[in-house]
């Protein structure tokens, strides 16, 4: 269960990251209601997973899965350039992951 709180975590730390974008430096009300909104769920989210794994694993794997969101998103959303050295850069945060996950 911590995992999947962790990983749901993650989604929020997206959400806010991309949510940043659109509060047009926190002018825009609505946009930075729910900037703030999912600031607050990632880091209850985070912090209870923590309360069963190791905080360098938790943190590690809650920056990763945002980062990977976000560059994602920023492709999709905001037409940010993609290319090959991106693309190997977000496998290798993956791939870190994927071995916290199992260490």
């Amino acid at each position: 269960m911590p995992w999947i709180l962790l990983f749901f975590a993650g989604l929020f730390e997206v959400g806010w990251a991309i949510g940043l974008k659109y509060t047009e430096g926190f002018t825009r009300l609505w946009p930075s209601v729910g900037t703030i909104a999912a600031m607050a769920i990632s880091l209850g989210l985070l912090g209870v997973a923590m309360k069963s794994l190791p905080v360098g694993t938790a943190y590690a794997v809650w920056v990763g899965v945002g980062a990977v969101g976000t560059v994602i998103l920023g492709i999709v959303l905001f037409n940010e350039p993609l290319n090959t050295l991106r693309v190997a850069s977000v496998l290798l945060i993956v791939a870190g992951l994927v071995g916290l996950k199992l260490a």
